[in-house]
């Protein structure tokens, strides 16, 4: 991957999130394309509109066949992703280990884990070719699981454990490529803020803070970035 931005593309996924809003505005002033991936075409729009180096796509990430064909069209009109962040999420919990029902299970793997399976795998090839970057988003929780947040953690965890299985597919493929774990307790945004002002909101996440580091790892030598697993946990 060279230094210099131009030119380059980022994808991220769940483009319409807090999270995701932050990180492509970042991206967008450090000089990238980025292809914002969003479920809702209106969402999208309100986000972006009038956004210079954004490219709107509508995608259900949940499908095999249709991310395979983003990636495609990634590659025939940018020439390829040098960037996937994945920043679909959700949150489903329960008050135990009984009460953790099968439809909140599958809700959050299928918002959670699927979509970063489908398009890790979709973008793998782009990514190792030029040397790319794979990040998502973990959570404490996966190392101190509670009762209530089992199936959230449970479901956390996959993705560290998909993350770290696509770095050694990048290790193993002789590829400049990496993929990245960005581990937080909960993340914050300013309409949070706004909402509950008397909130300290202890050990959370900027969404801002998020996509700062995430916009570091596209010059984080692969060596460093390759498998880590970064704490981004607020004081």
């Amino acid at each position: 991957m060279t230094d210099a931005p131009g030119g380059r593309t980022a994808v991220v996924a769940g483009a319409t999130s807090a999270s995701g809003i932050a990180l492509t505005r970042r991206l967008v002033a450090d000089g990238l394309t980025v292809v914002a991936v969003g479920s809702d075409g209106a969402r999208l729009d309100a986000a972006f509109a009038g956004v210079d180096g954004v490219v709107r796509e509508v995608c259900d990430l949940t499908d095999e066949a249709a991310v395979g064909t983003l990636a495609d069209r990634v590659r025939t009109g940018q020439g390829g992703a040098d960037a996937l962040f994945h920043l679909v999420g959700g949150w489903r919990g329960g008050k135990g280990i009984t009460t953790q029902s099968t439809a909140d299970y599958e809700v959050l793997h299928r918002s959670v884990f699927l979509t970063l399976f489908n398009t890790s795998r979709a973008f793998y090839d782009q990514l190792a070719e030029r040397g790319g970057r794979l990040a998502a988003v973990s959570a404490t929780a996966v190392a101190k699981p509670t009762a209530g947040n089992a199936s959230y953690a449970a479901v956390k965890a996959s993705v560290d454990a998909w993350l770290q299985a696509v770095a050694d597919g990048f290790a193993r493929d002789g590829s400049s490529a990496a993929a990245t774990a960005v581990v937080v307790k909960a993340l914050l945004d300013d309409a949070m803020r706004e909402q509950q002002p008397e909130r300290a909101f202890p050990g959370f996440t900027h969404v801002d803070d998020l996509a700062a580091i995430l916009a570091s790892l596209l010059g984080t030598p692969a060596a460093q970035a390759n498998g880590a697993r970064i704490d981004a946990v607020r004081g």
